[in-house]
Order: C-alpha cells, then structure tokens, then sequence
C-alpha cells in the first residue's frame, strides 16, 4: 500500500498567530522534529501543536498544495477555514 504524503498546518503554543506550513511522510516524527528544535524556522517558537494535517495519495499534489498554502491567497484560505 502506498504511503500519504502530509501537508500540515503548526500552531505555536508560545504564539498562537504564529503558524508553519510543511510537508511530510511522517507526520508524527516531523513534529517531534520541529519541537526538538531541529528545523531553525520553528525552533524559536517551540513547542508546537498539530493544527491541521491533510494527507495525499500523490507527493505532486501534496507539494503543489503546500506551495499554494504559502502564498498569500492560501495563507488567507488556511486562516478562514482552518
């Protein structure tokens, strides 16, 4: 069986107005990652909760998304419907 590819969606615990936007195989282990202060754009503003996860059957998808949460139109999708 394939594997999802996830598009996730942090919230700070320290900040709740600051967000991160990534994508990942293991969505579980990238968390912990991010709160261990592995990644330097979230290591500042640890510890950090799951606020949204979408998973996909195609890592092309999943990437396109991502990249589409970033810009300024998906970043105002994500903050009105998640």
């Amino acid at each position: 069986m394939k594997q999802f590819v996830y598009v996730y969606i942090l919230v700070s615990e320290v900040d709740a107005a600051k967000h991160y936007t990534g994508i990942s195989h293991h969505l579980f282990g990238r968390l912990q990652e991010h709160n261990r202060g592995h990644c330097p754009h979230t290591a500042k503003y640890k510890p950090w909760r799951i606020e949204t996860a979408i998973a996909f059957a195609s890592e092309t998808k999943a990437r396109r998304f991502e990249k589409y949460l970033k810009t300024g139109s998906g970043r105002e999708l994500a903050r009105r419907h998640f």
